[in-house]
């Protein structure tokens, strides 16, 4: 009988991996640099992101004997990542080499073959409440007759998502999910106004990236924009549109030359009469052809010293597109055209770089009215903070997918005289994937609670650049079990692979969030927000 899960040794472990990792911290801020020390800071924001999904998992593992056991697991698979970042980097770390002796002490019987093995196979109950379990299975059973039928058509052929399913997913209240009701939104108050959004992200997700587990998000961030700065005008006019699925929304924030650098853009916004003047290139603008309005960022104020604090945030309607690209104007000369990026994976929703050329907008538009000159970067930031945990359940049900195929075919599939299945190799593999994930959706849950209080800014990050590098790991996993047929199109696992590797590009990359939000808070060093 291998290991019993002790997870009193397991909260021990995790404190003292956080002990290591916040004294590092602090040595970071003392004697270096985030900027200089890239590659340490990088590190310790990751091992900090690991800690912190080990103490979510630790109260899930008060549950029950399954889930002490997963929690048990991933603690040991998060002690072990720490581990690794700091060997060889002690004095940059400012620790001892025998720093993590003791929860390395508790990590090795809970990352034996043997262990591994005897978890294959047990995934752990999610322990939702009545009503989020009602809203898994309306957004599971959408994702399974609506969604995956199509999902690998969309995909090879790299087409538009149908309208109907934009309709359906209208017709059960996607876009609803947190818009608060006195807006027409189905929001309930507290913490089940967000995990309502996680469950029903993680299912479409599952069905897939493209097609289903992406609708939400853009609503979701221009929702979240308008209920931290837009006026109550604006709230009226948008919000309601927004949750019937009248209006579907794409973000236009990145520019070519500057990526995750919002302090730097250029894309102008100038005053022309009653309105405003649009006259830049936005890129990675996703679902910017189907879409009814942009949440678009844009300088006002021409002194482009003061950086973020010049920025605004405007809603920017458009007539609706469809395929590889689209041009448009308006009376009075402006123009607005888009090109579509193809790309490897996440197909359906196409990403566009978008031209506008004196584009106008009505000063209407501009969120916050006059008093949300400038604060275009911070009402922003409000919406990305949902989009990332919206992100990592993205993440969640992308690799819940693809283990279930795994463990599907390894069930399936004979090799020398047995299942794939039976193999010591294949069945430590499955049963760290089940973990991985668990633990995430766990954490997932933690920081929807969170955020619910109006706290989990950072932990929403954290979760975001753990769950999205794990479900790289998780679909790569899943793809190698498969064999040759995990290479080949008409299998549904090499396209959960090349969705998954978009996760740690948008919504922040994850170099971004790693040095300019999680390091940069851990190790305080000048202007956190000009420099996100």
């Amino acid at each position: 009988m291998t290991e019993r899960p002790d997870l009193a040794a397991a909260a021990s472990a995790v404190e003292a991996a956080g002990s290591v990792v916040d004294a590092a911290f602090k040595h970071l801020a003392a004697e270096g640099d985030v900027d200089a020390d890239q590659v340490v800071a990088y590190d310790l924001a990751h091992a900090a992101a690991a800690v912190e999904s080990a103490r979510a998992v630790l109260d899930y593992g008060e549950k029950g004997d399954e889930e002490a056991r997963i929690a048990c697991a991933f603690v040991a698979d998060a002690v072990h990542d720490v581990a690794t970042r700091l060997m060889g980097r002690e004095p940059a770390w400012g620790a001892e080499p025998d720093a993590l002796d003791a929860a390395l002490a508790f990590a090795r019987p809970y990352r034996t073959p043997e262990f591994l093995s005897e978890l294959c196979g047990t995934q752990g109950p999610r322990h939702l409440d009545d009503d989020f379990e009602m809203v898994q299975d309306t957004f599971r059973r959408f994702a399974e007759e609506r969604i995956r039928p199509l999902a690998e058509e969309i995909h090879r052929n790299n087409e538009d998502i149908p309208e109907e399913i934009i309709e359906g997913l209208s017709e059960i209240g996607t876009f609803g999910v947190s818009i608060p009701e006195e807006y027409d939104g189905f929001a309930a108050e507290g913490e089940g106004e967000y995990l309502s959004m996680i469950v029903a992200t993680e299912e479409l997700s599952r069905g897939s990236l493209g097609v289903g587990g992406s609708l939400i998000t853009r609503p979701e961030i221009l929702a979240r924009a308008l209920l931290a700065g837009g006026t109550e005008e604006q709230k009226r006019e948008w919000l309601p549109r927004m949750a019937s699925g009248e209006l579907m929304v794409a973000i236009a924030v990145t520019e070519p030359d500057y990526g995750s650098d919002v302090a730097s853009l250029r894309t102008a916004a100038t005053r022309d009469g009653e309105g405003w003047r649009i006259n830049g290139v936005k890129t990675w603008c996703t679902f910017g052809a189907r879409a009814d309005v942009f949440m678009l960022l844009a300088r006002t104020d021409p002194d482009r010293s003061k950086g973020h604090k010049g920025l605004s945030l405007f809603i920017v309607p458009k007539e609706r597109g469809a395929g590889h690209g689209f041009e448009l104007s308006q009376e009075g000369g402006g123009k607005m055209e888009g090109r579509a990026i193809d790309t490897i994976g996440y197909r359906g929703m196409h990403s566009y770089e978008v031209a506008f050329d004196n584009w106008y907008v009505p000063a209407e538009n501009l969120i916050g009215g006059e008093e949300g000159l400038g604060r275009g970067f911070y009402l922003q930031m409000a919406g990305f903070e949902n989009g990332r945990i919206q992100t990592a359940a993205r993440a969640v049900g992308v690799m819940q997918a693809a283990y279930e195929a795994a463990y599907d075919y390894a069930s399936e599939r004979n090799v020398f005289g047995k299942p794939v299945i039976e193999f010591q190799l294949t069945r430590a593999k499955l049963a760290r994937m089940a973990v991985i994930i668990q633990a995430s959706r766990q954490f997932a849950y933690r920081v929807a609670r969170l955020m619910a209080r109006g706290e989990g800014a950072m932990e929403a990050s954290m979760v975001k650049a753990y769950v999205c590098r794990a479900a790289e790991w998780v679909t790569r996993e899943a793809m190698q079990i498969h064999g040759g047929m995990g290479y080949a199109e008409e299998f549904p696992v090499s396209r959960y692979y090349v969705d998954a590797r978009v996760l740690s590009i948008f919504e922040g990359a994850d170099e971004i969030l790693a040095l300019k939000v999680i390091a940069r808070r851990l190790a305080p060093s000048g202007d956190v927000a000009g420099s996100a």
